[in-house]
């Protein structure tokens, strides 16, 4: 059964090298997989397109079309690529907004790969001090190898940077691993939004708004 993992970028700019790693890492993961005879589809939910939504969300707690299905897309994923720009040392106000939105119980189990940039090498901490506690309080299972990448790693000889490719390479693998040894999530009908929720959850108790304060 073909698996399928959701990439979440959380650049603001466009062309950005937010999505740039997001992809690259996406691209490794699916190679990996596949020299393990798995095939896999990847969803890419660039938050730029819905800071509106998450917003309004987290203000009104309703959810509009679109994040609505960014949110199913994560939630039913086998495997989570998430990736951010570091801002003030941290994860960007627009990446935990969406984490916000999830319900706390949504990424229990899901096999996570962390990914970071920022204009200095100075801030590649930041996925150990704040991402990966992060997903940790929400139960997921983040690979051990998060991937920082730096403004010089985006150079004309970027193909060359071994240190990153590297790195790159050792992450993909290791959630290529993750996913493959877990059960492949079924395919849920698009049309029915507690079908992605198990448990007996309701889409209302998914989305963080909705559940109060």
């Amino acid at each position: 059964m073909t698996r399928r993992i959701a990439v979440v970028s959380a650049g603001l700019s466009n062309p950005s090298s937010t999505r740039m790693l997001a992809d690259r890492l996406a691209s490794a993961t699916v190679g990996e997989l596949r020299e393990r005879g798995i095939e896999a589809t990847v969803d890419v939910i660039e938050l730029r397109d819905l800071a509106h939504d998450i917003t309004n969300n987290l203000l009104a707690g309703f959810a509009p079309p679109a994040l609505e299905d960014a949110v199913n897309r994560v939630v039913s994923a086998d495997g989570l690529i998430a990736v951010t720009p570091i801002f003030s040392t941290s994860y960007s106000g627009l990446f935990k907004s969406f984490i916000d939105v999830l319900d706390p119980d949504a990424l229990v189990g899901k096999p996570v790969l962390i990914g970071a940039n920022a204009g200095t090498a100075r801030h590649s901490l930041a996925i150990d001090y704040a991402i990966r506690p992060l997903f940790a309080y929400l139960h997921a299972e983040p690979v051990s190898t998060g991937v920082f990448a730096a403004s010089s790693d985006w150079g004309a000889q970027a193909d060359d940077v071994k240190p990153l490719a590297s790195r790159i390479e050792r992450a993909a693998r290791e959630l290529a691993d993750a996913i493959a040894a877990r059960e492949p999530k079924k395919v849920l009908d698009p049309f029915d939004p507690d079908a992605f929720l198990g448990e007996g959850r309701s889409f209302g108790h998914l989305l963080g708004g909705l559940a109060g304060e």
